[in-house]
């Protein structure tokens, strides 16, 4: 009984042995200014294995997650001659920004199963909807939020541009737009083998407003009131000015 046992322990520990993730990644740190146009993080990698690979290709997928926060999306009608707001359903939860990289397209790297688990492609990270009995096709509100942030770069899917040498190291590259919202990003791998995860790893990503553009933020969000009134002191004071240039250059 004892020799079975010992037997089971050690199958056990051969089948649970897994493969780990070592990353790294070229900043963890973005910092928004004013004249700030995006930026670019190199994320890279190494496998650890005390053994041979198991069986079937490894696959690795790369995610940049920004904030999370709900949201109410509206499709619009056409009534008479105009556009007005019509049905709308209310999202518990859609990321400001979602990068999924690849190594493979994702149908040979991730199951069903396996992507309902980890939340990983884009209409999977996007939370629960909350809709009206009336509204019948609650999934088109949030395919329309993901058609239009791809549009503007917010979410994207690029497959096969994480570059995988000998099963072991890995790299790739996230773009960030300009449009970022301040807060913390999460970057996640993921290790696939036979469409199932086999290893994860996680890093986070401080992206904070500076100068200007935080003063300017705080601004709008502590004092409403006084950024409204700085904003058309502006607005007037632009206005004279070239009022002013343009009376001059008439005379």
């Amino acid at each position: 009984m004892i020799r079975w046992l010992f037997l089971l322990l050690i199958l056990t520990t051969s089948a649970s042995a897994q493969e780990e993730v070592i990353a790294g990644m070229s900043s963890s740190r973005i910092s928004i200014s004013a004249n700030f146009d995006g930026s670019e993080i190199l994320i890279f990698g190494a496998v650890k294995r005390e053994q041979s690979p198991p069986e079937g290709e490894l696959g690795v997928i790369v995610t940049v997650e920004g904030p999370g926060q709900p949201l109410t999306v509206r499709r619009l009608e056409r009534r008479a001659l105009i556009w007005v707001n019509g049905e709308a359903v209310r999202i518990a939860r859609a990321p400001s920004f979602y990068a999924i990289n690849t190594s493979a397209p994702l149908a040979q790297l991730l199951n069903t199963q396996a992507d309902a688990r980890a939340r990983i492609t884009t209409r999977r990270v996007i939370g629960t909807i909350d809709a009206p009995m009336e509204v019948n096709d609650a999934t088109a509100f949030s395919q329309a939020l993901i058609r239009i942030r791809k549009d503007v770069n917010l979410y994207q899917t690029n497959i096969n541009a994480v570059e995988l040498r000998e099963e072991t190291l890995f790299n790739t590259t996230v773009t960030l737009p300009a449009n970022l919202v301040e807060g913390i990003y999460i970057s996640r791998i993921f290790l696939t083998r036979n469409g199932e995860i086999v290893a994860t790893s996680s890093t986070a990503i401080d992206v904070e407003k500076i100068g200007l553009e935080k003063f300017l933020y705080n601004l709008a969000y502590d004092d409403p009131l006084i950024y409204a009134l700085l904003s058309i002191a502006l607005a007037i004071g632009a206005g004279w000015g070239a009022s002013a240039a343009f009376r001059y250059l008439q005379s």
